[in-house]
């Protein structure tokens, strides 16, 4: 059934459509009378406002841009599901895209929602993202802009984060103290701002206890299963297995563990392993794997409601800051 416009109310009241218009916003101009058959005639045709129309009068929409790397990811699906909450309370709605760690596509993304007028974008950059202009685009056009777990460290926006070198740090002292000396990291890309952290973390903790950092056990790589498996099968082969790894996240982890398991290794015996997000499927592998916990519901949630305040109150109204929530150690039966 096709919905009601303005211009068949004027119609069927043989008035214009923009006495209609006004009539429903309660112009003064309009007598009462014509406001009173004008809205009793919408409410009984079920009209609503059409909100293309009203997003091309404002320059905006109540719809919140939000670009992710991947849907299928627990852990931007735990944000994106912290955005939506806070975006229903505050009257808006959501516009999901992912990139797929993809830099083209993450362009894309950012251009067509720059076009749709939505009132602001919350972004986390996808593994390839090495150049930032299409951001700085969004910001040349006064556009809302919140980053949340990854960033771009040269975009002066709001950053909604953790301290990825602490968590790191903590986690990789925490393998030392259950006795492992001979832990590899399985980094991520080399120019990923979190990435960078995370290795900065493991980097720290073992220069802290007196080990020497073997190059050889960092091995650089994407975030994803297949990235995991690789690297793991590359110690493999070349018969330098260390007794810990400490992964970017926890598909690389899920990967290791799985090629780790072919070898015939156990875990957490022969190799301890700790990732990083605290993903749903950390805790149904088997051992459960030990992850550092990152909250991503309440990133999302944070975010959203930064990005809500500076669309109401204007870009001037947060300044630009970068707000670190906590991350814990879930210590599980993949480490000693």
């Amino acid at each position: 059934m096709r919905l009601v416009s303005i211009t068949d109310i004027a119609k069927k009241l043989g008035i214009s459509a923009s006495t209609v218009s006004r009539a429903l916003k309660d112009h003064p101009d309009i007598s009462n009378e014509t406001k009173r058959r004008v809205k009793k005639l919408a409410k009984d045709s079920k009209y609503s406002p059409n909100p293309i129309s009203q997003s091309l009068k404002s320059n905006r929409t109540t719809n919140i841009g939000v670009i992710i790397p991947e849907i299928a990811h627990d852990s931007f699906a735990k944000a994106i599901s912290g955005i939506e909450e806070i975006a229903y309370q505050t009257g808006y709605t959501t516009l999901v895209c992912q990139s797929n760690e993809n830099y083209e596509r993450e362009v894309v993304n950012s251009n067509m929602l720059l076009k749709q007028r939505v009132a602001g974008i919350i972004v986390s950059i996808s593994q390839d993202t090495m150049k930032s202009d299409h951001f700085r685009n969004l910001i040349d056009y006064h556009m809302p802009l919140v980053f949340f777990d990854r960033a771009c460290d040269d975009i002066k926006a709001n950053k909604v984060v953790i301290d990825d070198a602490k968590s790191a740090f903590h986690a990789a002292i925490y393998l030392l103290e259950r006795g492992y000396n001979k832990i590899a990291h399985f980094a991520g890309p080399k120019e990923l701002g979190i990435c960078q952290r995370r290795l900065e973390g493991y980097r720290a903790a073992l220069k802290k206890s007196g080990i020497s950092i073997n190059d050889q056990l960092i091995r650089f790589g994407g975030m994803s299963e297949e990235d995991g498996y690789k690297s793991m099968d590359g110690l493999i082969r070349e018969k330098n297995l260390p007794d810990a790894i400490l992964a970017v996240n926890d598909p690389v982890a899920i990967g290791a563990f799985q090629r780790i398991k072919e070898e015939g290794l156990n875990i957490p015996n022969d190799i301890g392993l700790v990732g990083f997000s605290n993903n749903r499927i950390t805790s149904l592998v088997d051992p459960p794997l030990t992850t550092v916990n990152q909250p991503f519901y309440d990133m999302g949630k944070k975010s959203a409601e930064i990005l809500i305040r500076i669309i109401r109150d204007g870009i001037e109204s947060v300044g630009t800051s970068t707000f670190t929530l906590e991350a814990e150690l879930i210590i599980r039966g993949s480490t000693k």
